[in-house]
This record gives structure tokens, C-alpha cells and sequence, in this order.
């Protein structure tokens, strides 16, 4: 295992230049045609089988070696987000309003690193699949890939998938079994009133009022209806209704962003967002539309695939340097979509740095941290010489 590192820090500047080079060229979800380009073109260079066109934009590399029929899938994301970029660094986005502000060019980079040592070395015995997912910051693209077949195509025996996370240590694997990170729903309520003249409210059904009349009902949702012991979040990040201060107005509208921890908590936060929101508004006399814009499952972490890549990072980089006490995370990521779909897997955190003053991700300050591509390489030629070992 130690030889891994060695050997691939050999080639770290070759990949910092890359993760740099994607950094500058950031594509937004199911746009990612030029960094899919690169991906097919290095993964076909160093000898894997390369599949295109899932989810428009994903790339599938496939390597067999030996004869064994055990099969490994990994996954990293490539999409960048609508952000403009605010730091110093010579390779900033040299796209405006385009920003890997979530470290999905180092992602992509990590696996392509662990791509070329991989096919260099075959110290496996099987098949690995490396799967460059699109758009993850919609919450779609995973489910899109499900959707085009991609464990049809491409079955596995056991998937895993890693994210960067700014305010944990540089270089160190976490992770937390069972539910790991929060299910998210987008939910907009549309309401109907009636508008006139902001001197002649008893003629009108303000929407206005309406609309915040269930904001503040909304919030007694998981204050009364969820467990104290569940995790549970419902933020209204969107208020909209007219635009001058004379005018009542017919409709508002409200986006809400909706979190849990557990399927049956998910379930009950969207039944009672609908009941509150349709009595609020029949209160009133006004009228609601609830659209149920997208969603993605809480991510669970099989316990089999979790106790394989900790006993790999403890292998890799010492007991010390691998964490099993994470506490739950109430962000999303659509990997959740690919362990609902296929149970036995896990996803992994490693620390991009605790350092004062570092930004988070989807902060136009965020900065990936290039020390990080070279643990992170490692960690998936650990795991797949020790799941496909001769």
C-alpha cells in the first residue's frame, strides 16, 4: 500500500496542472462537453474501454485484468456551479459566473489519476468501472445515469464515491455509516389570490400575506411534528410578490429547500408542507399550486462497503488518519441515488484542510486544495487492488 503513494506522487504536478487546467474551463451541469472530451481522451490513451452519452454528458471507463468476475464501480462528478469566482489564484475560472466552487474538477481529477496508475500497473484482478458522472449540483445527474441504464450497462458488486470538505483535516478520510448526508427536496408554492389597489384591501386576497402567513407555519413542521431526535430542515429561500408598494398582489411565490435524515421523516416534511400550505391558503380564500420540483434520497452508507474502505485507509495512511465518528451532514449529494439503487456502497469525505479562514464549498472564495489529489488517488488504488486483489 505504501509503494501506492510513492508512485503516484511521482506524477503530482502532471495532475495539478490538469485539475488546474479543468478549473479554468468550468461547465455547469449537462454542459460538461469539454471536460467529458478530456476525460474519454486520457481514459482511451491509458487503455480502458470508453462508453459515452449517459446523462448526455457522463463517461464510463471499464478496464478488465485477469479473469476473476468481481467488479468494482467508482464515481466522481464533474460539473462546476453558477458562481463568480473571487480569489487570487493564477488558474481562476476564466469563465464569469462559472466556478468549481464545490472541488468537482478535483474530484475528476483524483480518479484520473488513479485511472493511469491502475492501467499501468494491473495489480487487480477483475473489472473496474470509473464512472465521470454530469450534474450533480442539480441532484439529477446521478438519477439521469440510473435512467440511461448505467448499472444495466455497467453492473457492479460494490460502488464508492468521495467528496473534498473544506474545515476537516488535509489528506484524512471520514465518513459516517448508515445515513450519511441529508435527502433534499426543491419545493415551490404557488399562491392565488386576488390583487388591486394597496388602498382597498377589503376588495383583494393579499397573496402577499397569504404567503407569509405559511412561511411562519411552516416552521412549526419540524419544531411539532418531527421527533427531537430526527434532523429535519425546511428553509424558504424565496419570497416573490410584485413589485411596486401600492399594488396588492394576485399571486407569490415561494421556494422552499427541504432536508432529512431518514425516508419516513422526508415523507412526513412533504405531506405537512401540502397540508399547511392548502389550509393557510383556504383560510384566506386563496388558492395554492404545490410543485414538487426535484428530490433526492438521504445517502446511506452500506456497512460492508464502509468497513472495506476504512480498513483500506487505515492500511493506506494509519488508524489516525481515518475517522468513523463523523456526525451527519445536512447537505445532498446525488451519489444517494446510486446506493439507494445499489445498497452495497459508500461515500467518503476527505479533508480539504481546517486551516483558519477557509471558505466552504459553494463559496466564491472556496479554494481546492491540490495537496489533496494525490491521498485521494490513492485511497481508490487502494481500494480496488484490495477488492480486485490476485
Amino acid at each position: 500500500m505504501n509503494n501506492i503513494l510513492k508512485l503516484l506522487e511521482e506524477n503530482k504536478d502532471k495532475f495539478v496542472e490538469i485539475r488546474r487546467q479543468i478549473h479554468q474551463h468550468p461547465e455547469l451541469g449537462f454542459e460538461e462537453h469539454n471536460t467529458s472530451d478530456l476525460v474519454a481522451k486520457m481514459l482511451t490513451e491509458w487503455g480502458y474501454k470508453v462508453h459515452r452519452g449517459l446523462a448526455k454528458t457522463g463517461v464510463v471507463g471499464t478496464l478488465k485484468v485477469g479473469t476473476s468476475d468481481k467488479v468494482i464501480g467508482i464515481r466522481a462528478d464533474m460539473d462546476a456551479l453558477p458562481i463568480l469566482e473571487q480569489n487570487d489564484k493564477s488558474w481562476i475560472s476564466k469563465i464569469p459566473h462559472k466556478f468549481h466552487g464545490c472541488g468537482h474538477d478535483g474530484h475528476t481529477t483524483m480518479l484520473l489519476c488513479a485511472a493511469e496508475y491502475l492501467a499501468k500497473t494491473k495489480n487487480f484482478d477483475g473489472t473496474l468501472h470509473l464512472i465521470f458522472q454530469p450534474a450533480e449540483e442539480t441532484l439529477y445527474g446521478g438519477k439521469q445515469m440510473l435512467d440511461d441504464g448505467l448499472f444495466k450497462l455497467f453492473p457492479c458488486d460494490v460502488i464508492y464515491g468521495i467528496h473534498n470538505m473544506p474545515s476537516l483535516k488535509k489528506g484524512e478520510i471520514y465518513i459516517k455509516k448508515g445515513a450519511m448526508m441529508a435527502s433534499s427536496d426543491t419545493v415551490h408554492i404557488e399562491v392565488t389570490g386576488v390583487g388591486g389597489h394597496g388602498a382597498m384591501p377589503e376588495r383583494t386576497i393579499d397573496a402577499a400575506v397569504v404567503a407569509c402567513h405559511i412561511v411562519v407555519a411552516l416552521q412549526t413542521i419540524v419544531s411539532r411534528n418531527v421527533s427531537p431526535n430526527e434532523a429535519a430542515v425546511i428553509t424558504v429561500g424565496s419570497i416573490q410578490s410584485g413589485d411596486a408598494p401600492n399594488v396588492i398582489n394576485e399571486k407569490a411565490l415561494l421556494k422552499l429547500s427541504v432536508r432529512s435524515l431518514h425516508a419516513e421523516t422526508r415523507s412526513l416534511l412533504l405531506k405537512r408542507i401540502t397540508e399547511i400550505a392548502e389550509g393557510q391558503a383556504k383560510s384566506f380564500g386563496a388558492r395554492v399550486k404545490i410543485d414538487h420540483i426535484n428530490g433526492s434520497p438521504v445517502l446511506v452508507n452500506g456497512d460492508q462497503a464502509a468497513d472495506f474502505g476504512i480498513k483500506v485507509a487505515a492500511e493506506l495512511f494509519g488508524a489516525d488518519k481515518v475517522h468513523t465518528d463523523l456526525p451527519a451532514v445536512m447537505g445532498s449529494e446525488d451519489f444517494a441515488f446510486m446506493l439507494e439503487a445499489h445498497p452495497n456502497g459508500a461515500y467518503f469525505f476527505i479533508g480539504n484542510g481546517d486551516q483558519p479562514g477557509s471558505c466552504m464549498v459553494h463559496n466564491p472564495g472556496y479554494i481546492f486544495d491540490d495537496d489533496i489529489i494525490i491521498p485521494a488517488a490513492a485511497f481508490w488504488c487502494g481500494i480496488t487492488e484490495a477488492y480486485l486483489k490476485k
